[in-house]
């Protein structure tokens, strides 16, 4: 980091991805000179404590962004689409959690340590990928530096915190009243209930069968690799966990895998930790990997369906590197390189 300080926004502070980005602000010493929390109407006028301070929440709106260098968008794509541009104009660097922008030519989709060079080609705005795209490639990139992957096939087991602040509530509830034979209520994933269930749907089924959720796994890890051709298929299921998604990934290579390689390369990995001792139970959780800047790789073993192929399945924070984290880490990154000033040094 250098000796510059910044003017940093947060809109959407009040959701749960906001919290962990005002959270992880004050972790991670971010150089800050200001924290300005933003959020809708309603949240207006309320108070967070960051450290130390507290801060009160303002209404997102236009017109607000004039002192700020940087914006981080977690509230949806309607606010991205909203907000972004005017916060652009008033020369704010912004970087957007929502899926709105993701797959426009002229955004970068940027997880730092894959393709950082993308972030010098932004023109204000700067995407963050999908949760469970961000979780698996933290364990297939390694694997495709040494191999060249071409085709992948992946199930993943997302939490419920994914879906919002009541989500997790819903769960918390469901499971309650299931213990003390109370009605259960269904909300978020009506008609189901998500307490001691799975749930194989994440978002809105489109004319070709799958949902949002794998169709944004296809598109966003073709666009983050630079893999126009990647075949994929994906399966996306919601599970009774509170925080931490998991992909079971099935990949199948250029070339001839080689399973000791594979494991060094993850181990390698500055996004990863290899956990991977399954004569041991040793293998990712997401109850292990809550709260985490890397996300687990384990359960590596040659596939026995498909020719120079590896089965591994890993785990991660969505809240953090699929989320909050990996937005931050983009900040962070383009500070270190001298590539974001903050305005007061203009």
């Amino acid at each position: 980091m250098n000796n510059q300080s910044y003017v940093v926004g947060i809109v959407g502070a009040s959701g749960a991805v906001g919290q962990e980005l005002v959270r992880l602000m004050h972790e991670r010493n971010f150089p800050l000179s200001r924290l300005r929390l933003f959020a809708s109407a309603r949240s207006a006028g309320k108070k967070l404590t960051v450290g130390d301070e507290t801060i009160e929440i303002e209404e997102a709106k236009p017109g607000v962004f004039a002192d700020v260098d940087v914006a981080f968008f977690a509230a949806g794509g309607s606010v991205t689409r909203a907000l972004a541009e005017n916060a652009v104009a008033a020369g704010c660097l912004v970087i957007d959690k929502s899926s709105a922008l993701r797959m426009r030519d002229d955004i970068p989709l940027v997880v730092p340590e894959i393709n950082p060079e993308k972030l010098t080609g932004h023109k204000g705005i700067i995407a963050n990928p999908n949760c469970s795209t961000a979780v698996m490639l933290m364990g297939l990139w390694p694997l495709h530096q040494l191999f060249g992957v071409k085709r992948i096939i992946v199930s993943t087991f997302q939490s419920v915190s994914g879906s919002g602040a009541e989500a997790v509530r819903e769960l918390e509830s469901q499971v309650l009243a299931s213990v003390h034979g109370d009605p259960i209520k269904r909300k978020v994933y009506a008609p189901y209930q998500i307490a001691y269930n799975c749930i194989p749907q994440v978002d809105t089924f489109g004319e070709d069968g799958y949902t949002g959720e794998e169709t944004k796994m296809a598109q966003e890890s073709r666009k983050i690799m630079g893999l126009p051709d990647l075949k994929v298929s994906a399966t996306c299921v919601r599970v009774p966990v509170v925080r931490a998604h998991s992909v079971s990934v099935c990949a199948e290579f250029e070339r001839p895998v080689d399973l000791a390689q594979a494991r060094e390369a993850i181990a390698a990995f500055p996004g990863a930790e290899l956990v991977d001792e399954p004569a041991e139970r040793k293998y990712p959780t997401p109850l292990d990997f809550a709260e985490k800047v890397k996300c687990g790789v384990g359960r590596l073993r040659i596939d026995t369906a498909m020719d120079n192929a590896l089965s591994f399945w890993v785990t991660g924070d969505n809240l953090w590197k699929g989320a909050a984290l990996n937005a931050v880490q983009n900040a962070e990154l383009m500070i270190e390189r001298g590539w974001l000033k903050p305005k007061a040094a203009n």
